[in-house]
């Protein structure tokens, strides 16, 4: 399970081939129970192959985190805040002001089954277990963004794949970075929940946020 072929075609099946299919018109049923077997498939990979099991991590930078978000996060506010105003000013801040309940509800769901699971799968899982695949960090980094951004074709939205893209190179960054999967999530949740607060999740199509 770990030579080179098996981990190759594991990679097309997990990463490129079921995101690809999720727009299709198969039924949801179907979708959940493989996303759901190959969840678990997934998480069995990485306790008993690849011997790394999800715990809280203990001993983490928090200083060069602190310093990164400190630097990007006042960045994405501006672009984000100019970019709704700008395109769509009835969304701003619209849904914590106007829906707060739904508001609150969203980004705990959002936090936990989106942020949580896309960090074991593509950062944990997929740098554990397909790092050495590629001799180039720049194009292992490439690749992982890409990837990323294919798991959110199901939306039909050009502007979730451009955002998810950056999003992925950012994370891959920071993982690499700080070598901290519990710290790429605080990231994830941190600018994921903003775009909710901006206004975002309406332009990007999230259902329960129309104004």
């Amino acid at each position: 399970m770990k030579g080179t072929r098996y981990r190759t075609i594991e990679l097309f099946l997990l990463f490129i081939l079921f995101p690809a299919s999720l727009p299709l018109g198969y039924p949801i049923w179907l979708k959940l129970t493989i996303g759901i077997l190959g969840f678990g498939y997934i998480l069995w990979v990485l306790w008993r192959v690849e011997k790394t099991p999800l715990r809280w991590e203990v001993r983490v930078s928090w200083k060069p985190f602190w310093k990164r978000v400190a630097f990007i996060f006042p960045i994405i506010v501006l672009l984000t805040v100019g970019y709704v105003w700008w395109f769509a000013p009835q969304h701003l801040f619209f849904v914590p002001f106007h829906k707060p309940r739904m508001f609150l509800f969203i980004l705990l769901v959002y936090s936990m089954f989106s942020v949580l699971p896309q960090g074991i799968l593509y950062r944990t899982f997929f740098f554990r277990r397909y790092g050495n695949l590629f001799q180039s960090k720049t194009l292992l980094i490439f690749v992982n963004a890409i990837l990323f951004s294919l798991a959110h074709l199901f939306f039909r939205n050009a502007l979730v794949m451009v955002i998810t893209f950056f999003g992925g190179l950012l994370f891959a960054l920071s993982y690499l970075r700080l070598k901290s999967g519990m710290l790429v999530n605080f990231e994830h949740l941190l600018y994921g929940n903003w775009l909710f607060t901006v206004g975002m999740g309406q332009m990007l199509g999230f259902p329960g946020m129309e104004n």
